[in-house]
């Protein structure tokens, strides 16, 4: 290795913060393509999403994680303990919060989460394209007195506006050491978990109230036939009623939501895909722990 390549910085850093504040958005951002699924629904983010920063300083992994909430079931319980888990053996927290929402008592929530830490805690203020001046310099104020952050930095991660000071303050704080993964690797979760996700982020897009959150998406087969990726994938619910609209009119809706992750897959995947969808009913699943482990969730 040489001199040049020992200096370089690398660590970890886990993005908290309460659901729909941004923190998919900037991770994508920052790793520079899309490997963490966006909407506008609440809990979007179930489990930790690794992305992996590679810029001439060296490394930065990120951890984005689920938003810290109030758990109704079984699957929030164990989506807040992976954010809060997340907070420890990390060389940086970075807590997200929507600058254009008033504070409230989920933010007092995760503020509670991150007191007597010794890991340094940067905030970064997002959406701030989206308020006036004197509200965020009034903002900046307030929460100068909530904790002793490393810094305070206002940004869009939907414009880029400010990223790049974030980066640099995030490489100022990691120790000099070897790089985690390859230069060229952008997360190390595995083409099944990645398609997977995918498949339900257009089941949030296209769906509301109850049913976005009560479905999980289950890879059956994934098989390359020449330069053909085929998928074969189930996307499970809790009840009939919910399975009847997730298909729609003569599987109308089904085969809109195929059509849209098939295009994001071939996106990402940079290859052809085939994508074949079933809807499968699982009784509350959210509240069945060995279900829950058969979906890739684990108890941390």
């Amino acid at each position: 290795m040489s001199e040049r390549e020992g200096q370089k910085k690398s660590g970890f850093v886990a993005i908290v913060g309460r659901p729909n504040v941004g923190k998919s958005t900037l991770v994508n951002h920052m790793v520079g393509q899309k490997i963490a699924i966006m909407s506008n629904k609440p809990q979007t983010t179930r489990t930790q999403i690794r992305g992996v920063v590679n810029r001439p300083e060296g490394q930065v992994v990120l951890l984005d994680t689920p938003g810290l909430h109030k758990p109704r079931h079984l699957l929030g319980e164990w989506m807040v303990r992976s954010a809060t888990s997340a907070i420890r053996d990390v060389d940086v927290i970075l807590l997200v919060i929507d600058a254009s929402h008033r504070e409230g008592i989920e933010d007092e929530t995760v503020f509670e989460h991150i007191q007597g830490t010794k890991t340094p805690v940067v905030l970064a203020l997002n959406k701030v394209d989206a308020i006036a001046k004197e509200t965020l310099l009034s903002q900046m104020d307030r929460l100068q007195s909530v904790h002793p952050f490393h810094a305070i930095i206002p940004l869009s991660a939907k414009t880029g506006e400010q990223v790049d000071v974030l980066e640099k303050t995030l490489f100022s704080l990691l120790p000099v050491g070897p790089l985690y993964y390859p230069e060229g690797m952008a997360t190390d979760h595995p083409e099944q978990f990645l398609i997977a996700e995918l498949i339900r982020e257009k089941v949030l897009l296209t769906t509301r109230e109850e049913i976005p959150h009560s479905i999980a998406v289950g890879i059956e087969q994934l098989e390359r036939r020449g330069d053909l990726l085929y998928i074969n994938a189930v996307i499970y619910t809790e009840r009939d009623s919910q399975k009847g609209i997730l298909i729609g009119k003569g599987g109308e809706a089904l085969r809109r939501v195929g059509s849209m992750a098939r295009q994001d897959i071939e996106g990402l995947l940079h290859t052809r895909a085939f994508l074949e969808l079933w809807v499968k009913v699982k009784k509350d699943w959210r509240n069945t722990e060995h279900v829950l482990r058969t979906f890739g969730f684990e108890k941390e």
